[in-house]
């Protein structure tokens, strides 16, 4: 540890450790006084400041902990200015800053008292940027560190590990976007000194084993950063703040636990539309019965906290059921799926459409094809680039049966496009093998538990019925978890009752052949690998089922709809795009208005031409061809233009801008005297390519042409 004087008469205090084969180190007191508590994490050329804000007191009236946790790209982190032509400086966060601040919110928010109701608020700013490696992980490292130094009741430190697979086999954190990107593993891996707390992950079908060792590998390898906290909250000599926690009175607790004794239970095993209705018609009478019991003038105050005390009763019913019954709230077993019904190609002007069912959870996805020249450009602090493969996914208030206004996607929205976007990936067809652009959009129907699983299943048939080629169908499944002291009870395909009572929240995709993407996220303090290994391999078992059902409506990729680009390549010299363009791209304007098609040129000279109509594009590849070909000796070009008359013979062009001189004597058989004898410009003759001088001029015949005539007549 060192210590500095800063101008404000404060102590710099600064610890450090080695993690991952770097100097790890976090320093306080230099910047952000007015903060509750900040901090500046280094590793490498990185630095990232973490602050930390606590509310003055709770908010009243507030029924759930209002927690933000944002991730701040700064493009001076990495020397850039904004690439967009009109936006220079940060505006609204872009997906990777929306994405990683879900990330290190996920593993913190368990880790408050329940009942906490003082506003936090968590920022990671990106100060440098190393581009040997991702940030993320660095500004979870500052977040958690400025909430521990804050006093608060954090039950923090946490860390986290971006890991991926070395060629050996083994694991290796800290890789730079790109060497993710082509890696067969993307994983994220978010602790306490105890346990896991958060799982995420982007996988090339890789096995539940692999999948385990990463993240027992980067569950050892975090500790540093652990420790390091620990180090610094002990120098810094933190005072814990006071605080308290809302409480439900223990008496409306014990009288609704009281009336709701021989209501509940059995009596509420039902699928899940007749469940939700009958908890609501109890709710509606135990109300009336405190209402009359306590007064209509008084009562209306007390309202929410019965309706509070009536959820912690039926969350306890929930965990009582399965933990003694082994019995689910709509009468599964532990590995039952829900009823599946599935179709596909039901929105005819759509180039392809399924709609997804699973229980009372529905998603409807409508894939559209495009030329790759409607890719989304990628500009943030990271990287820059093309995204070729986009999943939207839209869950508005209706689908919960809520009024709720329309707006702009949120946090989860981002979130659950993403896993299921990262699902289908790694089956994607090369752009080589499918030149297109793909939106994939889930619109979600009906919610009541997994409903990115939902989108995951139905993106991948819609994908077929689009005719998208797919190495391998692609399937999820949300697991959860009740936990019995330390006995798991996984359950497989997870609903809404489930996952407000459960212990754990799991999301697993892939193929017969292994894991796509995955997604975990704890409300209890650690996970042991032995209940993840089981989760997994149950998990397996429920993906496998589910992919069945899906084969059985769509088993193989259609053919592509009649409304849908047709998409064609060839390969020129990328010498010759020049000249496809043209000056001022006059050349290939022309070529797209006279051909009714759309042309996207890549810098390798792959041409890309689409069009509904195969025709036209036929069209378009002719007249590609004919400027980018080169002239060949011995070659009869027939009805080509006369360009030019002179007086020792006349230029007809052969191709676009390949003229050739045919001379007076070459003209005929017989002497001619004027050239204007025999063309003028703008007729169309044939010539034969007799040669090309040492200079590139070309010389054409005729004559030539005549003569071959003749001898085939002759033959």
């Amino acid at each position: 540890m060192s210590k500095i004087i800063n101008p404000m008469g404060r102590n710099i205090l600064s610890v450090s450790t080695e993690l991952c084969g770097k100097k790890l180190s976090i320093e306080v007191n230099r910047v952000g006084f007015r903060s509750s508590a900040s901090v500046l994490v280094r590793y490498g050329e990185t630095v990232v400041l973490g602050t930390a804000m606590i509310g003055k007191k709770p908010v009243s009236g507030m029924d759930y902990f209002p927690l933000s946790i944002d991730y701040e790209e700064k493009f001076y982190a990495t020397g850039k200015i904004s690439g967009s032509r009109f936006i220079k400086r940060e505006g609204r966060p872009s997906e990777d800053a929306v994405l990683i601040g879900r990330i290190i919110d996920r593993p913190i928010r368990p880790l408050w008292p329940k009942g906490y109701r003082q506003q936090v608020q968590g920022i990671a700013t990106v100060l440098s940027s190393d581009p040997t490696f991702r940030p993320d992980m660095i500004a979870m490292i500052a977040i958690s560190s400025a909430l521990m130094l804050t006093g608060a009741p954090f039950d923090g430190p946490v860390a986290g590990l971006r890991v991926g697979m070395t060629e050996d086999g083994g694991y290796r954190a800290f890789m730079s976007y790109d060497e993710y990107k082509e890696n067969k593993l993307d994983l994220v891996v978010a602790g306490t000194k105890s346990g896991v707390m958060m799982v995420e992950a982007g996988a090339n079908e890789v096995t539940e084993d692999e999948v385990l060792k990463a993240i027992t590998w980067a569950q050892t390898a975090m500790q540093p950063a652990i420790t390091l906290q620990q180090e610094l909250i002990e120098k810094v000599k933190v005072t814990p703040l006071e605080y308290e926690v809302a409480k439900l009175d223990s008496k409306i607790i014990e009288e609704v636990a009281d009336w709701t004794k021989g209501k509940l239970g059995a009596k509420l095993h039902k699928d899940y539309p007749e469940r939700n209705a009958l908890i609501d018609v109890i709710r509606d009478e135990m109300h009336s019965y405190f209402e009359d019991k306590i007064g209509k003038e008084k009562y209306p105050e007390l309202k929410s906290d019965y309706s509070e005390a009536f959820q912690l009763a039926i969350h306890s019913d929930v965990r009582n059921g399965i933990i003694k019954d082994k019995i689910r709230p709509d009468g599964r077993n532990f590995t039952q799926i829900r009823e599946l019904s599935s179709e596909v190609g039901f929105l005819p002007r759509a180039h392809g459409s399924s709609l997804f069912t699973r229980g009372a959870t529905q998603g409807m996805n409508i894939v559209t094809l495009a030329p790759l020249s409607y890719v989304q450009l990628v500009d943030t602090m990271e990287r820059e680039g093309e995204r070729r493969y986009m999943h939207h996914y839209n869950a508005p208030g209706w689908t919960v049966g809520e009024v709720k206004r329309l707006g702009s996607p949120g946090r989860r929205e981002i979130g659950h496009g993403y896993l299921a976007e990262r699902a289908l990936i790694p089956m994607l067809p090369s752009e080589t093998d499918f030149p297109y652009t793909i939106r994939s959009v889930t619109e979600i129907m009906s919610q009541n538990g997994s409903t990115s699983m939902a989108a995951t299943c139905s993106s991948c048939m819609a994908l077929m019925d689009a005719g998208v080629p797919l190495k391998r169908p692609v399937s999820g499944i949300a697991m959860g978890l009740i936990l019995d002291g330390d006995k798991p009870n996984i359950l497989s395909d997870i609903a809404d009752a489930e996952d407000f009572a459960g212990d754990m929240d799991f999301k697993v995709t892939g193929t017969e052949k292994g894991i796509t993407a995955l997604q975990m996220d704890m409300k209890v303090h650690g996970l042991g690998m032995d209940i993840l290994a089981a989760a997994l391999n149950q998990g397996k078992e429920g993906r496998a089922e589910i992919l069945g059902h899906m084969l059985s409506v769509i088993s193989e990729v259609q053919q592509m709809s009649p409304y849908a680009p047709r998409v064609e390549a060839i390969n020129i010299n990328p010498d010759k795009i020049r000249e496809i363009i043209g000056k001022g791209g006059e050349t290939i304007q022309k070529i797209t208005a006279e051909s009714g098609t759309e042309i996207d040129i890549k810098d390798d000279g792959t041409v890309m031409i689409a069009s509904p109509d195969s025709a036209k594009i036929k069209v378009a590849k002719q007249m590609i061809k004919d400027i980018v070909a080169e002239p060949e000796v011995g070659v009869i070009y027939k009805d080509k233009p006369v360009v030019n008359v002179m007086d020792f013979g006349a230029f007809v062009q052969i191709m676009p801008g390949k003229d050739g001189l045919v001379h007076v004597s070459e003209m005929s058989t017989e002497r001619v005297e004027k050239p204007s004898d025999i063309v003028k410009e703008g007729d169309k003759v044939d010539v034969k390519l007799v040669a090309i001088d040492d200079r590139g001029r070309l010389q054409l015949s005729m004559k030539a042409v005549n003569q071959e005539n003749k001898d085939d007549k002759s033959k």
